[in-house]
């Protein structure tokens, strides 16, 4: 880098850091309960979000969201596992640190449950300590919600019974099965509970739950922040625009990743 470079650096830096703390000073006062939804917040004043890992969860499923909200002011985003620890998403090629076993975590405000390929699903939707604690979460909680297959292990925790609800495209007809109605659209909110489409949907899902818990201004401030923009080379991002040849591709692609 050139020396004028090197010292402009620093300069840009400063200014970056100054900006985002007079924002965050002006939006930590209308954080926790503006929504009109959010409960009052726990003890240490915070409101609390929690994440379930599972061996062969999908990354974005838990990392869109997280991304999202873990800058919203007030708020605290835990990733929970059956066990503290590293836990390898659905290609085993990445793993995601589980801060607090599920045991340890009691309530959450906000519970989300991501998507996996379909070894990490099936083993979750058979799991009845899963279901359990999903259950016991729920009771208390202000929103319950999944990403993309998650909403399958919801369903077999018997929180989707009699309810409209969305999913991965290729899982649509799994939902039946769990006692759901699908619903088409990028989240279906359903009283406290919220389920998103595939994958990326769980970042539009986060953007909701950030005016929920906050307010409008700072879930716009959010997306902003993360820049999601979305503009694609190519408009295949759902069934309805894609092709057969298309469909088997994806799911094969899916398929040869998964471990």
């Amino acid at each position: 880098m050139s020396r004028d470079g090197a010292q402009r650096e620093p300069a840009r830096r400063v200014v970056l850091r100054g900006a985002v703390s007079g924002a965050v000073g002006a939006g930590a006062a209308i954080a926790v309960g503006t929504g009109g939804t959010a409960q009052a917040a726990p003890a240490d004043g915070r409101l609390h979000v929690a994440i379930l890992l599972y061996d062969g969860f999908t990354a974005l499923d838990a990392v869109g969201p997280y991304e999202v909200l873990c800058r919203v002011p007030g708020v605290r985003v835990t990733m929970v596992g059956h066990e503290a620890g590293p836990i390898r998403t659905d290609t085993g090629e990445l793993s995601l640190i589980a801060e607090r076993a599920m045991r340890h975590v009691r309530h959450a405000d906000v519970l989300v449950i991501p998507g996996g390929g379909q070894r990490g699903t099936t083993a979750m939707m058979e799991d009845t300590a899963v279901h359990e604690w999903i259950r016991r979460i729920h009771r208390r909680s202000v929103w319950t919600t999944s990403v993309c297959t998650g909403s399958l292990i919801l369903g077999a925790a018997g929180l989707l019974r009699g309810l409209p609800a969305t999913t991965f495209w290729g899982s649509r007809p799994y939902l039946a099965e769990v006692g759901a109605t699908f619903t088409p659209g990028r989240f279906v909110e359903a009283g406290k509970i919220i389920t998103a489409a595939g994958v990326s949907a769980g970042i539009d899902m986060g953007l909701h739950l950030a005016a929920r818990l906050s307010d409008v201004k700072v879930a716009q401030a959010m997306q902003l922040a993360v820049e999601y923009d979305p503009d694609p080379p190519y408009d295949t991002g759902s069934p309805e625009k894609a092709d057969a040849e298309t469909e088997a591709l994806a799911l094969k692609l899916l398929a040869d990743a998964a471990v």
